[in-house]
């Protein structure tokens, strides 16, 4: 029996984090039918992951307090509770037990350092990146040493780590604190029931985007450190010899979209208008985002989060759509897509990403590369990341 421990941040699925621990674990499911999700609920709110038949058990909430004073220390105190709670739930089924895959810091570094030795199960850590580099993480000056302990327990004492990137992996292993063989890369991936090539004239139609002319989408559940502002000047440049260019842009948070719909008009490129220059789009089921995505002629990611542990789902969903893709020069992203299947430019350089985003549309018929890239894609659907999942709990088990 595998575990699966993991604290999404939306039971509704709004959120990149969500999508991919839910389907991650309808993999994981449908080949190990004994696996245990055990995830956090608020009081009955709706959640897609009962469709999975995970175990909801309660939300502490303690970082609900966070509104009266707001610290992240607050919610590691809610994640150290829910942790203490699935040692509980699984105390008495710990005999079955062939390991515990858990996906969230705190909870690792409780299931590392306490409960995996107490109950006698190895424990394997997914990391997104150290708790010490995290955009979220405690702030308080004396918090530094319980970021370093959170990432020393959770990177040095699991039987296995699961990394997203062969970069985070030579990197723990450059400063000592795993063998590479202890660290099995486990990148993201995207939903083959959803995502795959598409009519590209079919999606404008059944969209009502315009026929003609060159489009350029992106889509995420927020805009923020994407350098979406550096997107949004770049096909600026370009429409200044492409004029009938048009930018996509699909998610973001309400502030985000205003902000860039009122960047755009500045650049002279409002919204509205029987073509408009910019179509700036709420968040959408990823149902819908795969047609936004085909109509498209170049699909963009204009910077990543993170840098070492670069593994955005966006990266897969486009890779399977075909389309040419524009990606920063970032050693995380070259490890999927080789430069030849991508136009690639250095991070954060508004000259460099414009020549990108010109050889890519006059690639954007490129039929052969188009193949290539799905088929490379084939290589990294939530089936493939469940059975590497399986296989490295098979190399933890006793």
């Amino acid at each position: 029996m595998i575990a699966y421990i993991a604290y999404p941040t939306s039971l509704a699925l709004q959120s990149a984090n969500a999508l991919q621990t839910f389907t991650t674990l309808r993999e994981l499911r449908a080949r190990r039918p004994d696996t245990v999700a055990l995830i956090p609920r608020w009081g009955r709110e709706p959640s897609r992951f009962s469709e999975l038949g995970a175990v909801h058990l309660p939300r502490p909430a303690i970082g609900k307090l966070s509104r009266l004073h707001k610290s992240t220390l607050l919610y590691y105190l809610e994640h150290s509770a829910f942790a203490l709670m699935t040692a509980a739930y699984l105390w008495p089924q710990r005999h079955k037990l062939e390991a515990v895959y858990v996906r969230q810091v705190i909870c690792a570094a409780w299931w590392a350092g306490v409960f995996g030795p107490l109950l006698d199960v190895p424990v394997i850590y997914e990391a997104h990146d150290l708790e010490s580099r995290n955009p979220s993480r405690a702030k308080e000056p004396w918090a530094t040493g319980l970021l370093h302990l959170i990432d020393r327990v959770t990177l040095t004492r699991t039987a296995a780590v699961a990394s997203l990137t062969e970069d985070f992996r030579r990197y723990l292993a450059t400063i000592g604190w795993r063998d590479p063989a202890e660290v099995a890369v486990i990148p993201d991936a995207y939903d083959a029931q959803i995502f795959g090539p598409q009519d590209r004239a079919a999606c404008r139609a059944a969209l009502g985007l315009p026929a003609e002319g060159r489009l350029i989408a992106y889509a995420g559940m927020t805009f923020a450190h994407r350098w979406l502002d550096g997107l949004l000047e770049a096909v600026a440049q370009v429409r200044r010899t492409h004029p009938d260019l048009a930018l996509l842009l699909v998610g973001g948070r309400d502030a985000e979209r205003a902000a860039l719909t009122e960047r755009a008009a500045a650049l002279g490129m409002p919204l509205g208008g029987a073509r408009p220059p910019i179509y700036v789009l709420e968040p959408r089921p990823q149902s819908e985002v795969v047609h936004y995505l085909g109509a498209a002629d170049v699909l963009a990611i204009p910077d990543t989060v993170t840098d070492l542990t670069a593994s955005p789902l966006k990266l897969f969903e486009y890779l399977a759509l075909g389309q040419p893709l524009v990606l920063p020069q970032i050693a995380a992203l070259a490890e999927i897509v080789p430069d030849r299947l991508s136009f690639s430019f250095p991070r954060r350089d508004p000259g460099a990403l414009i020549a990108a985003l010109e050889r890519a549309l006059a690639a954007a018929d490129d039929m052969q590369a188009a193949a290539a890239r799905h088929a490379l894609a084939q290589d990294h659907t939530y089936g493939r990341r469940a059975e590497r999942i399986i296989a490295l709990v098979e190399q933890v088990r006793p």
